[in-house]
């Protein structure tokens, strides 16, 4: 059999980053943003895309360097070893990734119940989650070639209408809603990139695409780059053509729904329920690129010995992980509410961004990268960490205990597994 039939090109992998990007962060995000940065958030989206930037070339030296399907994983344990660390570090990447999709899904249900005016009830939007989560289960069954299909029809939808919806907001716009004098101070731009960087957060999905891409050596740094130029283009116009067109407490009020509701004044109700539509489309595609990032790092693991070995058998075209991964969302999706857990994953998230990159800096050697660009995406990083971290504590310090209870679990959930089984990792090739 031809393996070259089974690889993804370029702009396939960049469809997986667009969609892992482009999904319910813009939708969810802008009013959240808005929130703190008002008027000059489109600054905010500009200056999260470079930091997120800085933070893919990393990733794409390390991808390029081990090209394996566990991407994170893969460069934790081969600048860390196969230890305790390392394999903590892997689990709480993974538990992030699921979070991430029961985050996702709910948001999928939120949008899919109030185009059917059901907003209020709980029961359908977990019906709906639940039933776009078996929907991409049964597309990943089928392999990689489906992923990418229903990537690049999904993330096409979306960035049409939105790109349509930009343009006419700009048209449309009130130069005057934007003047200077209305942004905010710059303390509170620099709290709110730590909420739009993690509209970003997705362009790491393609390092997963790293065996099954066209020359990684050089398309994954591609891939990456564009993806992430693409998604800044979009947030920042869209950006613009909302605040251009509604007052700030206007966009706050809307908070989940601000793209929505920023289309009223332009297109009337029909802009409202296309771009809700929109909101189906974008989130189930990133639901997809996130799945399958998910997949492909319990299958590392398992071939590192960090989880059973079942993780890694075949199931259809996919593995077997596929399925413990939908029912771990599935369990979250039913049994809890993720608004504050959904930020204990972001920061998760980006402290294992963090570990990456310090671990780049052990091995730069190997993946000849520049020092001074693997650094500043550790520096940013921790930034950004920091300054979400100041911005949630300022009134509770319930994100930060959770936080560290899910580091803690994580660890937990590493020791308890070698104790039980009596294993030893052996690193994989």
């Amino acid at each position: 059999m031809d393996k070259s039939k089974n690889k993804i090109g370029l702009w396939s992998a960049v469809g997986i980053g667009v969609g892992a990007m482009v999904g319910a962060g813009i939708f969810a995000l802008m009013g959240e943003a808005g929130a703190i940065a008002g008027k000059a958030v489109y600054i905010s989206f500009i200056l999260g895309g470079i930091i997120a930037a800085i933070s893919g070339y990393s990733l794409a030296k390390l991808g390029a360097s081990f090209p394996a399907a566990g991407g994170i994983v893969k460069y934790v344990a081969q600048a860390f070893g196969l230890n305790v660390f390392s394999g903590g570090i892997s689990v709480l990447l993974y538990l992030s990734s699921i979070i991430t999709l029961a985050l996702l899904a709910k948001a999928f249900g939120s949008y899919a119940a109030v185009l059917f005016n059901l907003k209020e009830s709980l029961i359908y939007i977990n019906i709906f989650a639940l039933s776009i989560m078996l929907l991409i289960g049964i597309i990943q069954y089928f392999g990689i070639k489906k992923v990418v299909k229903f990537q690049n029809v999904s993330i096409v939808i979306t960035i049409i209408i939105l790109v349509i919806f930009a343009t006419v907001g700009l048209i449309y716009m009130k130069p005057e809603l934007m003047a200077p004098a209305l942004y905010p101070s710059s303390n509170k731009i620099l709290f709110s990139i730590a909420i739009t960087f993690f509209s970003y957060e997705g362009f790491r999905i393609i390092t997963h695409t790293a065996e099954d891409i066209v020359n990684p050596e050089k398309n994954l740094m591609k891939a990456i780059f564009i993806s992430i130029g693409i998604t800044m283009v979009i947030y920042t116009t869209l950006a613009y053509a909302v605040f251009g067109n509604l007052e700030v407490d206007k966009v706050i009020e809307a908070k989940n729904y601000a793209l929505a509701e920023a289309s009223k004044p332009v297109f009337g109700n029909l802009g409202y329920t296309i771009i809700s539509v929109t909101a189906l489309f974008a989130t189930a595609s990133t639901i997809n690129a996130t799945l399958y990032a998910a997949t492909k790092i319990s299958y590392q693991m398992a071939k590192d010995g960090e989880f059973p070995s079942f993780f890694s058998k075949q199931i259809g075209n996919s593995r077997v992980g596929l399925l413990v991964s939908l029912l771990l969302t599935g369990l979250l999706i039913v049994f809890l509410d993720l608004l504050q857990i959904a930020a204990v994953g972001s920061i998760a998230m980006l402290s294992i961004h963090a570990v990456t990159h310090l671990g780049h800096l052990k091995i730069i050697h190997q993946t000849k990268a520049s020092k001074f660009l693997v650094v500043t995406a550790l520096l940013t990083t921790l930034t950004v960490i920091v300054l979400f971290l100041i911005y949630s504590i300022k009134d509770s310090y319930t994100i930060l205990f959770l936080f560290v209870g899910l580091l803690v679990l994580s660890f937990l959930i590493e020791l308890t597994a070698r104790l039980i089984t009596n294993r030893k990792v052996t690193k994989s090739n």
